[in-house]
Formats: structure tokens, C-alpha cells, sequence
């Protein structure tokens, strides 16, 4: 799987390239084709992303805001909670905001006002939130709601049990752990499930191992677990 090849550390920017696609390789070729407009192709468009906690909404987001101004394009990314009652009005830039659902009343006015500006020009508006736009809190304006569901919609779908595996192996092969199949598939099972996570619990078991001088076996997890290792 060659999309595994990756520098998954915690630490590392994010990139369109370091997101593991799984389901999502339709999602990644829109925000690519947004990143990378050129200034006679700008067009006004706008993408919502939705998933879950841990689903790499803020990553794509930050990422696809690196690659436009990586493009010469202005670009800015927004937390819900950073906005008060007015954003940047470069109209030929994007916008990524994050979080809509934890916006301010001000601050919602104020992203009703950009959807508005935006006919006409360049801008685009590139938002997320926890559920399709019309799960999003009932706090949100009506017609907030609406602008957002008028926008291209994507889920951003989870890992599948076994591209998770795969991540795990090549994790755990980075690190020069070797993982059996009993100890992925509890970590598949009981460990958590999101990208992030498994990246950590690899590092505390890498961690583990060394300080133990013992391979990683599920005899040796459990025992650390009840030592209070949190997978």
C-alpha cells in the first residue's frame, strides 16, 4: 500500500501527502484541486468536511491551507473559537475554519457575511464541523446552515479495520518493534482508533520495550496496562 510510506510523527506539519487516504481519495483530489487553482482558475467554491473526533478534519484543513500559500494563494486557518465578529477579507484567498459548530453568535454573522462576499470572487470558504450540516448544533443560525450545506460535503470516513493493520505494521517497523498478530489484533480491538492514537500507543509501547529489554507480546501489554500504560 503505497500510500503507507508516510512520516506519520505526531510532530510532523501536516500535509495533504501525510494524510492516509483510506475512503477518502475523492475528498483529497478536491481539496488538491482547491489547494493548487492558479490565479486565472479561481473560482468561488466551498467544502465542508465532516467526521468524527480523531477523523483528521483539522489536519486536512491545516494542510490544504499550507499547500495554497505553498501556491502563492493567501490563505488562512481559522479555530470557531479564535473568530469574533469579522474574518479576513482578501477576496481572492481561502479560508479554512475550523469547528463550526462552536461558533459565536458575531462570529457566525461573520461567516454568513463571507459566504455572501464570496459570490462573484475568488474567495473560498473551506469549513468543518462534527456532523453533516444538518446534525450541526441547533445554536447555529438557520441560514448559516443552509450556506454550509450548499457547499461540496464530504464525510471524512474512517480507516477500515484493515488499513489500520497495515498502519500498525509499518509503524511498528519504523520503530524496530516487532508486533505478532495477537498483539495487533487486541490493539485493533481495545486500542484507540484514530490515526493520532495509534501513532501514540506505538510510541509508549516503542518506549515500553526499551526500558522492559522485552519484546512487545500481549502477555507484556497487559502487564503494562495494569501498570497504567493508557492504549
Amino acid at each position: 500500500m503505497k500510500q503507507l510510506v508516510l512520516d506519520l510523527r505526531p510532530d510532523r506539519p501536516p500535509t495533504l501527502e501525510n494524510f492516509v487516504p483510506g475512503s477518502n481519495a475523492e475528498l483529497l483530489e478536491s481539496l488538491s484541486r482547491l489547494a493548487s487553482a492558479r490565479a486565472g482558475q479561481m473560482h468561488s467554491t466551498h467544502i465542508y468536511l465532516w467526521g468524527n473526533p480523531g477523523s483528521g478534519r483539522s489536519h486536512l484543513l491545516r494542510a490544504t491551507v499550507a499547500h495554497t500559500l505553498g501556491e502563492g494563494r493567501p490563505a488562512s486557518f481559522l479555530d470557531a473559537e479564535e473568530i469574533a465578529d469579522c474574518l479576513p477579507e482578501d477576496e481572492n484567498a481561502l479560508l479554512a475554519v475550523d469547528d463550526v459548530d462552536r461558533l459565536s453568535p458575531d462570529a457566525q454573522v461573520a461567516l454568513f457575511n463571507a459566504f455572501n462576499r464570496a459570490r462573484g470572487s475568488a474567495r473560498s470558504l473551506l469549513l468543518s464541523g462534527p456532523t453533516a450540516p444538518k446534525g450541526l448544533a441547533p445554536n447555529l443560525r438557520e441560514d448559516l446552515r443552509t450556506r454550509i450545506g450548499q457547499s461540496l460535503v464530504f464525510e471524512v470516513r474512517p480507516l477500515d479495520d484493515a488499513t489500520r493493520r497495515a498502519i500498525l505494521y509499518s509503524l511498528a517497523t519504523r520503530r524496530g518493534l516487532r508486533l505478532t498478530e495477537e498483539v495487533a489484533g487486541f490493539l485493533l480491538t481495545h486500542a484507540r482508533r484514530d490515526l493520532p492514537g495509534m501513532v501514540a500507543t506505538l510510541d509508549a509501547l516503542d518506549a515500553a520495550s526499551l526500558e522492559h529489554k522485552r519484546p512487545i507480546t500481549l502477555p507484556l501489554l497487559r502487564e503494562l496496562m495494569q501498570q497504567g500504560l493508557c492504549i
